[in-house]
């Protein structure tokens, strides 16, 4: 039996909440960079505020609209994580299932996105 796919919504309100807890986690070090744990937080959790906004869309286009910040909101998550990681301030593993989970949700993203796009353009 398969399991239902899960909705946008859904899902980037999860991804959403372990932003939260992976910022409280570096908010709690007194030596780390707090800008960088601030742009996290708002780029993570900008993705799901914007698909939820996308639902009430008056048109196509402004709910592929939503999608498409949302989905530069998921490349900007991604973004602050590689960097965290690359500059060691956080272990690999701690980011391990987000890195993962932005990439997905990006692909996810940029696919929606695409399909919303095409049905009013053409």
């Amino acid at each position: 039996m398969t399991k239902p796919l899960e909705s946008f919504q859904s899902r980037s309100f999860r991804f959403a909440c372990a932003i939260v807890r992976l910022y409280l986690k570096l908010a709690a070090r007194p030596s780390f960079p707090m800008h960088l744990a601030r742009q996290l937080l708002r780029a993570g959790t900008s993705v799901g505020a914007n698909l939820e906004e996308a639902k009430a869309g008056q048109t196509r286009r402004d709910t592929a609209a939503k999608f498409s910040i949302a989905l530069k909101e998921a490349r900007e998550t991604r973004y602050w994580l590689r960097l965290m990681e690359a500059t060691e301030l956080v272990a690999p593993a701690l980011i391990a299932d987000l890195m993962q989970e932005s990439h997905e949700l990006i692909s996810m993203l940029t696919a929606a996105r695409r399909k919303l796009n095409s049905s009013y353009h053409g």
